[in-house]
């Protein structure tokens, strides 16, 4: 398998700035031009990609609202998933649509299928590539559907462990999939930072030999850009137009400003890692001058000897290198030189 792949004709890998997925999941809140304006500013903030969910309440559970089908406790305390998802699906008559305006508007627009009609109308519309959700990731006959499609595929990992993580990407491998990419995940609405473990990625870049990146479910952003430097090629984050907007997902996620901050920041991050390197560089060209050297601080006529009274260590660094201070104590300069001059190695006899 690759260690790189490829979207919509961007590379995602290490060598590349990390690929930013603005995942609007159920903050369109019922309201197809909110949908439209989430495309619209997640390409002014820079985000690469903006991601959907491609469900029905059907698809996903079953109508009961028995104990089992009951959510107990966080965001959606009391509520059945029926009733959960039946607000938060996006209808599927919208998917043509909103895929058109993103094109229309230049993002990258793709979806996380969570059956095999979901994958079939994603297909319709030439989706570029597939986000097979953390819960799903145990589904491997979904799984291996996606995978024959041939696209570009992405799994996040979230309450998985490592065998079950080896066991997804052995299914979209059997499946067929030539270009795989895994997320690191906590699958808390919202996690806390300190339940992230970001040192796993750099595990997971080794154990899986694949590109790695973070599904963050965190408040703010710090997370997410600590993650390119643990290794991360890709960061999802849920986005909406407003935090307090009421909807399902709303209260996790990132607003506009927090998300073109994301973007430009966690690049910053990744050019700062930049690669092993000693040298001196462009920016400090200028302040080599500044650097400490020898400068003579009495005068001396030619043939004086250089006593540890004569010279010492001073910015701006036109003389010898400090290092030579020790060498040069006895020696004797082959012509007059005057206070404050820096000292030549060329004007002292060996």
């Amino acid at each position: 398998m690759s260690k790189t792949i490829s979207i919509d004709g961007r590379v995602i890998g290490a060598e590349m700035p990390p690929y930013v997925i603005a995942e609007m999941s159920a903050n369109h809140n019922g309201n197809i031009e909110t949908a439209f304006k989430l495309i619209e500013a997640a390409k002014q903030a820079g985000a690469d990609a903006v991601k959907l969910q491609t469900y029905r309440p059907d698809t996903i559970t079953l109508n009961c609202d028995s104990e089992d089908f009951r959510i107990r406790g966080g965001l959606w305390d009391g509520r059945t998933l029926y009733e959960l998802y039946e607000e938060a699906h996006m209808p599927w008559e919208w998917h043509a649509p909103l895929f058109a305006h993103a094109r229309k508007h230049g993002i990258t627009i793709f979806s996380s299928p969570f059956d095999n009609t979901a994958v079939d109308l994603l297909e319709d519309l030439n989706a570029p590539a597939y986000k097979i959700a953390s819960f799903e990731a145990v589904d491997h006959a979904l799984i291996k559907y996606v995978a024959r499609t041939g696209k570009p595929m992405i799994i996040s990992t979230g309450m998985a462990d490592a065998q079950e993580i080896q066991e997804a990407i052995d299914a979209a491998r059997e499946g067929g999939c030539k270009e795989l990419a895994i997320l690191h995940c906590v699958s808390g609405y919202p996690a806390p930072a300190e339940d992230y473990n970001l040192s796993t990625i750099p595990d997971m870049i080794q154990r899986f030999g694949l590109t790695v990146g973070l599904s963050d479910h965190t408040l703010d952003n710090t997370t997410a850009i600590t993650s390119v430097a643990m290794g991360a090629s890709i960061i999802e984050k849920h986005f909406t137009l407003d935090r307090k907007g009421g909807g399902p997902d709303d209260s996790f996620s990132l607003e506009p400003l927090e998300l073109a901050a994301l973007c430009k920041d966690s690049k910053t991050a990744w050019a700062a890692l930049g690669c092993v390197d000693y040298g001196r560089k462009s920016s400090e060209q200028g302040n080599v001058k500044f650097r400490r050297s020898l400068y003579f601080v009495k005068a001396l006529k030619a043939g004086d000897v250089v006593t540890s009274e004569a010279i010492r260590s001073v910015r701006p660094g036109y003389g010898a290198s400090p290092k030579y201070v020790k060498q040069l104590i006895g020696k004797h300069v082959k012509s007059d030189v005057g206070e404050n001059e820096p000292v030549l190695l060329e004007n002292i006899y060996k």
